[in-house]
């Protein structure tokens, strides 16, 4: 089986619904994932919109998910330990929060936003408040596998 990520909220390619969105509650999507490689111990979350216009704009980082979790609800709480999910952590995003920041991109073409989940081969035990840089700093050559979800939203 390989490994998948996906949302019951949208589909890959599909316009992110506005409950996810800074036009909206601004909560996180639901998340689940199936076919993860052999070896996993941990997994991390990095959501980014490669179209903002100063360059990536990173909207969440979360990691040290347990290999045990395989979905995340919608709604991730803005905390920086997640004890529901494992004890799992938030980082840095580019709103300058430990937490999830949904799209928000100037009116215009729709961007694009990368859900890339990775399955590594052991917990990343950085601190709370990482920057995506440092979540893949800490994981290069602990990457067992990569599974990715692409959603597009626009403001008019």
């Amino acid at each position: 089986m390989a490994f998948a990520l996906a949302s019951n909220a949208f589909k890959n390619g599909e316009r992110i619904p506005t409950r996810y969105t800074c036009d909206g509650p601004d909560v996180s999507p639901p998340l689940a994932w199936s076919g993860a490689p052999q070896g996993t111990k941990a997994f991390a979350v990095i959501c980014d919109d490669p179209d903002a216009p100063r360059g990536t704009w990173v909207h969440w980082v979360l990691y040290d998910l347990p290999a045990n979790v395989a979905s995340l609800p919608e709604g991730v709480p803005a905390q920086d330990t997640l004890p529901q999910l494992g004890g799992a952590k938030q980082g840095r995003n580019d709103f300058g929060r430990n937490a999830y920041g949904g799209p928000c991109p100037p009116p215009g073409k729709p961007h694009r936003y990368f859900f890339k989940l990775y399955a590594l081969d052991a917990p990343l035990r950085l601190k709370p408040g990482a920057r995506k840089e440092d979540v893949e700093r800490a994981s290069r050559g602990h990457v067992l596998g990569e599974a990715q979800l692409m959603g597009v939203y626009a403001r008019s």
